[in-house]
């Protein structure tokens, strides 16, 4: 791996995307392939020499409630991606630590994520864990189950996760 420049960025371009996602065909899986995702507020990436971005990953704030426990927000943290010849090379945990910096100045004591079960580890190494209980999000056909692992981490604080149906308010991000 090249060098890599880590920049804070309001928005990602078409054009970023496609270099991004290098034309792979589901690149968030075939499960995340079906779904509608929230756009982000922030973003980080890392930029290589020739100006490309390698990686990126983005935050917003967004409400969930939790049955028996009530309603609260929490960062939620997406789209998060490696271009295909990048994976492996240690570029996504150099985005988190900048990523949960932005993440503990918006507010909420909790980040949330969505991901493929393989990914699971490397988020459990990075301090998130699963949620157990069935997370619902809006679709293109109205309320859905979350197909993909749902997991946490705090951002502030001794806080914990309330056992329960998690329900997001609107998009999955």
């Amino acid at each position: 791996m090249s060098e890599a420049e880590l920049v804070e960025l309001d928005s990602v371009s078409e054009r970023d995307w496609e270099g991004l996602i290098g034309g792979e065909h589901q690149p968030w899986g075939a499960d995340g392939a079906a779904l509608q995702w929230r756009e982000k507020d922030r973003y980080v990436g890392l930029r290589g020499a020739d100006g490309r971005l390698l990686a990126v990953a983005g935050a917003v704030v967004a409400s969930v409630a939790v049955h028996g426990d009530g309603a609260f927000e929490v960062v939620g943290l997406g789209s998060l991606i490696v271009t295909r010849d990048e994976r492996g090379s240690g570029l996504m945990s150099r985005l988190v630590d900048p990523l949960l910096a932005i993440a503990a100045q918006l507010g909420p004591e909790r980040a949330m994520i969505f991901c493929r079960i393989e990914l699971v580890p490397l988020y459990e190494r990075l301090q998130f864990a699963q949620i157990a209980d069935p997370v619902w999000v809006d679709g293109p056909g109205g309320r859905t189950e979350m197909p993909l692992r749902a997991m946490w981490r705090a951002l502030h604080g001794a806080v914990a996760w309330p056992a329960g149906v998690v329900e997001v308010d609107g998009l999955p991000f």
